[in-house]
């Protein structure tokens, strides 16, 4: 998975920005991942674990009322973490994951139920449900390469849409 690691360290380079990440139910394999490419710091800012539903507001600044109507597993929340991290440590992108990886359904949510999301400059958004399958580790494992093949894709997209106007392209 460093690969994919590797792909978005080098695109945020690339583009003189920086990444900060927000995780829950993933508790630092997000962080983990990026750090374990030499060169990260030169783009990688760093990470809260807000595991702790309270941290998501307190720390995050999710919403309480979103929290209390909806519970931590939801779309609207990861986009919330993932906006308020760039905030917290002034990063250019923010990324988050929140969700069940059991081994027991939370908020009304079954177990692999997964939100990932990033938040970037102009006012880059995105957010994907998963519905994994597996163990507690395989579901945590899956939401780290999935969250960084969602960046990755942000990220290269923006590439692409620059160098095609740089180019003159449509």
């Amino acid at each position: 998975m460093t690969s994919a690691a590797a792909q978005v360290l080098r695109l945020l380079q690339e583009r003189g920005e920086t990444l900060g990440v927000a995780e829950s139910l993933t508790g630092g394999l997000v962080a983990a991942e990026l750090t374990a490419v030499p060169g990260a710091s030169r783009s990688f800012r760093g990470s809260v674990t807000a595991y702790a539903t309270p941290l998501k507001r307190d720390v995050l600044g999710v919403d309480g009322a979103l929290l209390a109507e909806r519970g931590a597993v939801d779309p609207d929340v990861a986009q919330a973490m993932a906006v308020g991290v760039r905030g917290v440590l002034g990063a250019d992108w923010g990324v988050s994951t929140t969700g069940v990886a059991g081994p027991e359904p939370q908020d009304g949510k079954p177990v692999g139920t997964v939100f990932v999301a990033v938040s970037g400059p102009g006012g880059a958004r995105k957010v994907a449900e998963l519905r994994l399958n597996g163990g507690r580790a395989d579901i945590r494992k899956e939401s780290v390469r999935s969250l960084l093949e969602l960046l990755s894709g942000e990220l290269g997209e923006i590439a692409r849409a620059q160098d095609t106007e740089q180019n003159g392209g449509t």
